[in-house]
């Protein structure tokens, strides 16, 4: 069941930029009633000087520090719901990821494939061409988003923000 609720504006506030310095970054935030997730937070912002762009998402209720660990033993698992909220890290321990937040980290909603997804799309160049050092991981990154390696996703969030629905 889809939700036909638009977001619910409920706040906005002006700030200084982090990149160009101008207190013209325009933070606003929504609630929206995300089908099988339930509330989330939907923060967005944009730099009217310089056009910088930031968004976060995470669920509406801190449920405190929290570490998720969900198992992914084949392809049907990759299809679960992922909450990621910015103060979130990210391990895939058999592939040997850790995703760290920075200080411009964001938020997002995806699956699981969509995790690994992100991954490759971050992984340099180089590392796509069978020469390469790193080349086995991405063919091992490649495999797990085709459900053929199992592997554990841990989600450690310090504001207990994130979750995993399956």
């Amino acid at each position: 069941m889809l939700s036909n609720a638009a977001p619910k504006k409920i706040g906005e506030y002006k700030v200084k930029c982090p990149v160009c310095g101008e207190k013209a970054l325009t933070i606003a935030y929504y609630t929206y009633e995300a089908p099988l997730v339930g509330e989330v937070i939907i923060e967005t912002g944009k730099c009217a000087y310089c056009g910088f762009r930031w968004s976060d998402a995470s669920i509406a209720e801190s449920q405190g520090p929290r570490t998720i660990t969900f198992e992914v033993n084949g392809r049907k698992e990759l299809n679960a719901l992922v909450v990621k909220a910015s103060s979130a890290t990210i391990r895939i321990p058999e592939l040997g990821v850790e995703i760290t937040p920075g200080p411009a980290a964001h938020g997002y909603i995806t699956t699981v494939e969509g995790i690994i997804q992100r991954i490759l799309d971050h992984v340099p160049s180089e590392c796509f061409s069978s020469s390469s050092k790193c080349y086995k991981k991405v063919k091992a990154l490649e495999k797990a988003m085709e459900g053929d390696i199992k592997f554990t996703l841990i989600i450690e969030d310090p504001l207990g923000k994130s979750a995993i629905i399956y």
